[in-house]
């Protein structure tokens, strides 16, 4: 038995206060990933703090933006109509994940701060650096099809799990904070942090700090945007490769902008900036899309298990691609 101390915050002001100090608090939203690592004794917190009294709503901005509250669940963002008439990849990405009854519990800030489903992270006896800083990583040579080929190092390749935030990256998403030394924001693209040496330090939240709130720009051609998901079987799965994508195009059929984010292959939800420019200006075709996946995965390395991912990433980028103009390779 680890014993812990439990509080309900009435909002982030009580929140951050009941955790200030304590290095050993956690914030709860809805429970899905916090509470099993609390029974696997990955997490031992010695205080939890109750946030699903944090605004919840779901407002749209005189701006045409969206902004989302931290306590909105899961389940009411996917339905909501303003997300899914103007940012439909959003959607699609809520709902491919997990079970609906997760959904109807997982929240937005929760969703963004949840840790890896990596094996060996979950597996106390194993060595993970991530768990236990300097311990190694037994995923290297270990079982690694679901593991990262972008942007990994030596001390860690595990996967940021979440669906959510592959759309977020690729729709520009801010995240606003609250903490014990005021309010900021961060792009969602520089919250989350690549594993380096030290991937126990995940994010770059300050200690106290909690996501007060979610937003997203105007982005009208949004509209024209979807997610696909590739994964070992149908539902309840995490994600081997996933491509979120809008795609904005002139009247001659070349780009004239593009959004991509990748799921399923780095440490991080990954923006596929490579990707992007080298679309941009150029006709919207197979041969366009697939230079550009190409220049994307460049850099990509593949593991004993998990090589077959590169290639997996290029043709579903190409397929999501294909998706948005009707010319599907």
């Amino acid at each position: 038995m680890n014993p812990f101390t439990y509080e309900r915050a009435s909002d982030a002001s009580a929140a951050i206060g009941m955790a200030k100090g304590n290095a050993a608090a956690r914030y709860l939203g809805g429970g899905t990933n916090l509470v099993d690592l609390m029974r696997e004794t990955v997490e031992r917190p010695e205080m939890l703090v109750d946030v699903t009294g944090l605004p919840s709503g779901i407002e749209p901005r005189a701006d045409g933006g969206l902004l989302i509250g931290a306590a909105a669940t899961n389940t009411a963002l996917a339905a909501d109509a303003h997300v899914r008439t103007q940012y439909p990849l959003l959607a699609r990405a809520i709902l491919a994940g997990a079970s609906a009854q997760i959904r109807n519990m997982a929240t937005v800030g929760g969703n963004i701060l949840q840790r890896t489903r990596c094996r060996y992270f979950y597996d106390t006896a194993a060595a993970c650096n991530k768990r236990q800083p300097g311990a190694g990583c037994d995923a290297r040579d270990g079982f690694n099809r679901y593991h990262a080929i972008l942007g990994a190092s030596p001390a860690c390749v595990a996967t940021h799990p979440s669906d959510m935030c592959v759309a977020l990256a690729a729709l520009d998403a801010t995240v606003h904070l609250d903490g014990p030394d005021g309010t900021r924001s961060i792009a969602i693209a520089d919250l989350h942090r690549l594993p380096g040496d030290r991937p126990d330090i995940e994010t770059e939240l300050q200690p106290g700090e909690l996501i007060a709130a979610v937003e997203l720009p105007p982005l009208p051609f949004a509209r024209r945007s979807t997610y696909r998901k590739v994964r070992d079987r149908a539902s309840y799965a995490f994600a081997l490769v996933s491509v979120a994508a809008a795609l904005d195009l002139a009247d001659d059929g070349t780009v004239r902008d593009v959004r991509l984010a990748l799921g399923g292959v780095a440490h991080k939800p990954w923006r596929a900036s490579a990707a992007e420019a080298a679309l941009k200006c150029r006709p919207a075709n197979p041969e366009s899309f697939r230079a550009a996946a190409e220049a994307e995965l460049a850099a990509a390395t593949g593991l004993r298990d998990n090589g077959f991912k590169i290639e997996l990433a290029k043709r579903t980028i190409v397929a999501v691609l294909g998706d948005l103009t009707g010319d599907e390779a």
